[in-house]
C-alpha cells in the first residue's frame, strides 16, 4: 500500500508515479473511514487530496512554508507527515488537533481555524525571509469563499509590492473548468513564467526608463496595451492589475498538472496566484452531491451518509431558526445577515420564505455588522446570526458603528461557551468579555429553549442593540413551568432559599439546577437564579441577596476576565457588600464560577467541562469547601 510508505515529511518524492494514484485513492478511503467514526471535515479535505499532494511533491518540508487558510482541510498534509497514528485520538481530548498545530509538528508554519488569513501570515514569512537571509519557499492556500474576507485582499493589496517569490494557491471549488481559457491561459502562463521572458521583460523596461521624458510614458503605454490584451484572454486581470502574476487554472485533481504549474509559479520573482480548481467531496457522493452537510460531520455510516446519532430533539439552533422564521411572517421590517453560515446559523428557511430580506456577506463579518447598522439606520429590524468566535472579527463595527449609534441591530450569537472538538480557535468563551465592554450593548443568555424563542422576540422589538449568547447543541427541555415574561435588565429568581445564592447565565442554569439539588443533599439551602441578562445587571436583586445569603456564586461558560463574574464582584466591592477573595467579616463571600483565563483545547464538551471544573460535580465540591472554611473561621450571618 501507498500509504503504508509514508511515515516521515517527503516520503511522497519516493513513490513511483504510478503509485501516486493509488495514494490519493488510500488517501480518500482512510479519511472517509476515520471521520465515519471520529467526525470531523470530510468534504473540504476529500476536495484537496490531489492539491495537497502536489504541494508536497514540489517543496520541501519542513523546510519550505505550507500555509492552510482556516485549515479544516488539512488532514491530508497530516497524513503526508506522518502523522497517520494521530488520527485514531483526532480532535479528542489531548488528541490530534483538526486544525494545522504548530506545537504538533514542524510541518505546520501556522495555526488557523478562522478565514482569511494565510494571505497574511504568508506574506509575513516571505519578508522575513528577505530580512534574515534564509532561503525556503512561501505558500498560502486560501480558499474561494476565505477570498471573501476583507483581510485577504488587503494582504493581497500589500503583497503585490513583494519582490521576491511568494505563491499564492487559491483553491476553487465552485467554478468548473473551460479547456480552452484554461488551456490558452497555462500556455501564457508558461510562457510568462520562463527566465528568458521575465529577463526580456526586466531588460526592455530598464532601457526604456532610460530615456529621458519619454522612457516612462512609453513603459506605461505598453505596459496598458499588454493588458488590454491580456484581458481577452486572461481569467486572472483582476489579479494581474494589481501586480500579482496570475496562473490558470489548472484541475485540482491532475497531479501532473499541478506540478507543473508550481514549478513554473517558483520561478516568479514577485507574489503568483495559482489558480486550483477542485470539487469539494470528491471521491465520496453522498459528501459530493451535499457539501455542507460533510463540512463537519458527526460519526456516519459511510454506506447511506446518515449520522450514526439520529437526532431526535431540537437543538438551540433549530428553536432560533423557527423563531426567525415565525418573525419574519409577522414584521416585514425583520431581515437576516449572515456571513457564510447560512445552514450553520439556522437562517435557511427564512432564506427560502423571505429571500429578499436573507442576506449572506459572505465571510465578512465585519461588512456584516456595518451592514447591519445602516439597514437599522434605515428603519429596519436586522438579526445578525453569528458564532461566537467568528464575531470577535467585529468587534470595531460593533462599538463603533452599531453602538455609538444606539442602533437596533440584534446579535443572534450562536455556538457560545464550549463547542468542542474544534478546539481554541472556535471555543465561544469570550463573547460576554468583550459584548459587556461596549456602552449601550444589552446581553442575554436563555436558560433552555422557551426562553430563546421569547427572547429574540424580545430582542428584535428592543429597539437598541443587543445580543442573546445561546450555546451548541441539544436545546435545554427542563424548567419549562418557569416562564416569567422577560423584563429589561431583570433576573428570574426559579428558587428562592438562603445561605447560598447561584447566579447562573445561559448555559450554565442546567448546570446550576444540578448543583442546587446537590447542595440540599449536602444540608444547604439555596437560591437559584436565571441571571437572564448578563449586562444590564440586575442590581435590585444583587442589594437584596446579602441580606441572607452568606455565599454569592457567580457561574458563566466564559473566561473569569471580563465576565460576568467578575462585574458582579466590582459590583459589590464598590458597594462594599463583598469581596473577591476572603468576604468581609460581615458580608457575603463571592465565588465566581468561570473559564479559566486560558484558550480552552478541543476534546467532547463534557470532558472540558469536567477539566475546567464547571462541571456541577466539580462546581459543588467548590461550593461545600468554601462552605465549610467559612463555617471553621465562624464568620456571622
Amino acid at each position: 500500500m501507498a500509504l503504508e510508505k509514508i511515515e516521515e515529511p517527503n516520503d511522497i518524492k519516493k513513490l513511483e508515479e504510478s503509485e501516486l494514484p493509488v495514494l490519493a485513492e488510500e488517501i480518500r478511503d482512510f479519511l472517509i473511514q476515520r471521520i465515519a467514526e471520529h467526525g470531523g471535515h470530510l468534504a473540504s479535505n476529500l476536495g484537496v487530496v490531489e492539491l495537497t499532494m502536489a504541494l508536497h511533491l514540489c517543496f520541501q518540508l519542513p523546510k519550505d512554508r505550507i500555509i492552510w487558510d482556516v485549515g479544516h482541510q488539512s488532514y491530508t498534509h497530516k497524513l503526508l507527515t506522518g502523522r497517520r497514528d494521530g488520527f485514531e485520538t483526532l480532535r479528542k481530548y489531548k488528541g490530534m488537533s483538526g486544525f494545522p498545530k504548530r506545537k504538533e509538528s514542524q510541518c505546520d508554519s501556522f495555526d488557523t481555524g478562522h478565514s482569511s488569513t494565510s494571505i497574511s501570515a504568508g506574506l509575513g514569512y516571505a519578508s522575513a525571509r528577505e530580512i534574515t537571509g534564509e532561503d525556503y519557499q512561501v505558500v498560502s492556500v486560501i480558499g474561494d469563499g476565505a477570498l471573501t474576507g476583507g483581510m485577504a485582499w488587503e494582504a493581497l493589496n500589500n503583497a503585490s509590492l513583494l519582490k521576491t517569490n511568494f505563491i499564492i494557491v487559491l483553491n476553487d471549488n465552485k467554478m468548473s473548468i473551460s479547456e480552452n481559457v484554461g488551456g490558452l491561459s497555462s500556455h501564457l502562463g508558461n510562457l510568462r513564467t520562463t527566465d528568458a521572458y521575465q529577463d526580456l521583460k526586466t531588460g526592455v523596461t530598464n532601457s526604456l526608463n532610460k530615456i529621458p521624458v519619454y522612457g516612462e510614458r512609453m513603459v506605461e503605454r505598453i505596459r496598458r496595451t499588454k493588458s488590454g490584451i491580456k484581458q481577452l484572454f486572461i481569467q486572472g486581470m483582476l489579479f494581474e492589475n494589481m501586480g500579482i502574476t496570475y496562473l490558470g487554472p489548472v484541475d485540482g485533481h491532475d497531479i501532473g498538472a499541478m506540478v507543473r504549474v508550481f514549478q513554473d509559479a517558483s520561478n516568479v520573482n514577485g507574489a503568483v496566484l495559482v489558480h486550483v480548481i477542485t470539487q469539494k467531496g470528491r471521491g465520496y457522493l453522498p459528501a459530493e452531491r451535499h457539501p455542507a452537510r460533510f463540512h463537519g460531520t458527526e460519526p456516519f455510516e459511510i454506506e447511506t451518509g446518515l449520522p450514526l446519532k439520529r437526532r431526535t430533539t431540537a437543538n438551540y439552533t433549530d428553536i432560533f431558526s423557527t423563531v426567525m422564521r415565525k418573525l419574519g411572517e409577522r414584521d416585514q421590517k425583520v431581515t437576516a445577515i449572515t456571513a457564510a453560515m447560512e445552514d450553520g446559523t439556522g437562517l435557511k428557511r427564512f432564506h427560502n420564505m423571505f429571500p429578499e430580506r436573507f442576506f449572506d456577506v459572505g465571510i465578512a463579518e465585519g461588512h456584516a455588522v456595518t451592514f447591519a447598522a445602516g439597514l437599522a439606520a434605515a428603519g429596519l429590524k436586522p438579526v445578525f446570526a453569528v458564532y461566537s468566535s467568528f464575531l470577535q472579527r467585529a468587534y470595531d463595527q460593533m462599538l463603533h458603528d452599531v453602538c455609538i449609534q444606539d442602533l437596533p441591530v440584534t446579535f443572534a450569537i450562536d455556538r457560545a461557551g464550549l463547542v468542542g472538538s474544534d478546539g481554541e480557535t472556535h471555543q465561544g468563551i469570550f463573547d460576554l468579555s468583550y459584548l459587556s465592554s461596549i456602552p449601550n450593548m444589552s446581553i442575554m443568555a436563555p436558560k433552555n429553549k422557551w426562553e430563546l424563542s421569547d427572547m429574540v422576540k424580545f430582542a428584535v422589538d428592543f429597539g437598541h442593540p443587543i445580543a442573546i449568547r445561546y450555546p451548541r447543541g441539544e436545546a435545554y427541555a427542563g424548567l419549562k413551568e418557569h416562564r416569567e415574561k422577560i423584563a429589561y435588565g431583570k433576573s428570574e429568581t426559579i428558587y428562592a432559599g438562603s445561605q447560598i445564592a447561584l447566579l447562573a447565565a445561559g448555559s450554565m442554569v442546567k448546570i446550576a439546577e444540578e448543583v442546587f439539588e446537590n447542595l440540599k443533599e449536602e444540608g444547604y439551602g439555596a437560591t437559584l437564579v436565571n441571571v437572564r441578562f448578563v449586562q444590564p445587571m440586575d442590581q435590585e436583586l444583587l442589594e437584596q441577596l446579602p441580606g441572607n445569603h452568606r455565599l454569592l456564586v457567580t457561574m458563566e461558560e466564559n473566561v473569569l476576565s471580563g465576565g460576568f463574574g467578575e462585574h458582579v464582584a466590582r459590583y459589590y466591592e464598590n458597594h462594599r457588600l463583598g469581596d473577591l477573595e476572603k468576604g468581609w467579616e460581615d458580608e457575603p463571600r463571592i465565588l465566581n464560577i468561570s473559564i479559566p483565563d486560558e484558550y480552552v483545547e478541543h476534546g467532547n464538551v463534557d470532558v472540558l467541562r469536567k477539566e475546567l471544573g464547571i462541571d456541577s460535580e466539580s462546581v459543588t465540591e467548590r461550593i461545600v469547601t468554601v462552605m465549610k472554611e467559612m463555617e471553621h473561621k465562624s464568620i456571622p450571618k
